[in-house]
């Protein structure tokens, strides 16, 4: 592997060589760009000008480098009334930070852990999800740190280290949690609660919640799927795995770029991303303002991207896409055998979207079975019509349907045995 990864070693730095090479020109385009939007430019309402500035706008946004965004959640309505909202770091490891949303004032709420994807993107994608909970749940969300920006020193981070963050983390915040995993994290933390289940942890999570990811990746494949099957461990290693530039503090630690990452989502739907830029072309020569805002809001958090430890991504490859080792029970982390069947405290809540087409429908429900010895009415599968991957937690079909089968399920299920509604498992 480290052969391979030397002889990719130029990808990385080539690109931050023509960063620098770009700068001069962005910074034109963004004098002229601001020029031209003046209010002080008498010409800027005639349509030639309009269409210049777009097209300045369109190629700074191309080229730019975006930084990580900030959840930046200030308040929430909850039952009418407007409560603020404190952001505040309570967990810390080389790799994550713990976030807490607290809410001065708010009576008590059940405890709800969102494990975001380390899957090139920020935490700060799932801002929508944290924003749409808040009013019933005490959220806290895993922040995983951009591997870029991590001495080599701190040491490697592989899905082993995953599951074991997991558990500090749940133990971290105590009895009665519940944990919510969203895509790729989806196959850890079922690892998680099965390891703590297996070995009587008494921090076990009350319930699971999981969107949306690869438990079985065997199941109605997608392309994604197909892609990790049909490459070799080597190609992926020769490929798409290089090393960090000097300029950065995690320099020469191998990782999986964002940047290739967010190449391949882009290249799954480059016909829709092009016409999407097409209309915010279209939304700033005519000054539908509100129209080009929405659109810069998405593409700031979808083109913010970070990279991946790499050992964590081929160990990820391998033990979800092409051994599928969850579904087939040879699942190992670090000699503890991990035995979904083995979850009896746990209640589990399974959720996907009907054209979702990153994880296809039944990658998910495959948990149902996994987990055989927790009682029927004690898991619930929600299949949501007319998302796809991400409006499984996000958008308004979420907040206006997910959230509330989420805390129906979470409070049903936290009822004594009596007062339990049967849950239909679809």
């Amino acid at each position: 592997m480290m052969h391979s990864i030397f002889e990719n070693s130029t990808l990385y730095t080539a690109l931050e060589i023509n960063r620098a090479h770009l700068s001069p020109m962005r910074f034109m385009i963004k004098s002229l760009s601001a020029w031209n939007g003046s209010q002080f430019n008498p010409f800027s309402q005639m349509p030639s000008v309009r269409s210049f500035a777009a097209a300045y706008e369109l190629t700074d946004r191309i080229t730019r480098h975006y930084p990580k965004p900030a959840f930046g959640i200030e308040s929430v309505q909850i039952n009418g009334k407007e409560k603020e909202v404190i952001e505040e770091t309570i967990w810390q490891k080389p790799f994550c930070n713990l976030l807490h949303f607290r809410k001065p004032g708010v009576k008590a709420q059940p405890k709800l852990l969102i494990v975001a994807p380390m899957s090139g993107h920020h935490a700060t994608l799932l801002r929508g999800t944290v924003q749409d909970t808040l009013p019933f749940f005490d959220v806290y969300i895993t922040d995983w740190l951009n591997a870029r920006d991590i001495a080599l020193s701190e040491g490697k981070f592989d899905m082993d280290d995953f599951i074991n963050y997991t558990i500090e983390m749940i133990e971290e915040l105590g009895e009665n949690v519940h944990v919510m995993a969203v895509c790729q994290p989806v196959v850890p933390v079922l690892a998680a609660v099965s390891i703590m289940s297996s070995e009587k942890n008494p921090a076990v999570p009350s319930s699971m919640v999981l969107i949306g990811g690869p438990i079985d990746a065997r199941q109605n494949p997608t392309e994604v799927n197909n892609f990790a099957l049909r490459r070799s461990m080597h190609w992926f290693e020769s490929n798409v795995v290089t090393r960090i530039p000097i300029n950065y503090q995690g320099f020469m630690r191998p990782v999986y770029p964002g940047f290739i990452q967010l190449a391949g989502f882009m290249a799954m739907n480059m016909q829709r991303h092009v016409g999407e830029h097409m209309k915010l072309f279209s939304h700033l020569v005519v000054g539908d303002g509100e129209s080009a805002e929405a659109h810069r809001k998405f593409y700031n958090e979808y083109l913010a991207v970070m990279d991946l430890p790499a050992e964590f991504y081929l160990q990820t490859i391998e033990t979800v896409f092409k051994s599928h080792a969850l579904p087939q029970g040879t699942m190992v982390s670090l000699g503890r055998p991990v035995n979904p069947s083995s979850i009896t405290k746990t209640n589990l809540m399974v959720i996907e979207g009907e054209l979702d087409d990153i994880s296809g429908i039944g990658q998910t429900k495959a948990a149902i079975h996994l987990c055989s010895n927790i009682p029927a009415e004690r898991k619930h599968y929600h299949l949501q019509e007319g998302v796809g991957h991400y409006g499984t937690f996000n958008g308004r079909r979420f907040r206006e349907h997910i959230v509330p089968a989420i805390s129906t399920f979470i409070k049903n299920t936290s009822k004594p045995a009596s007062q339990k509604k049967l849950t239909v498992i679809g």
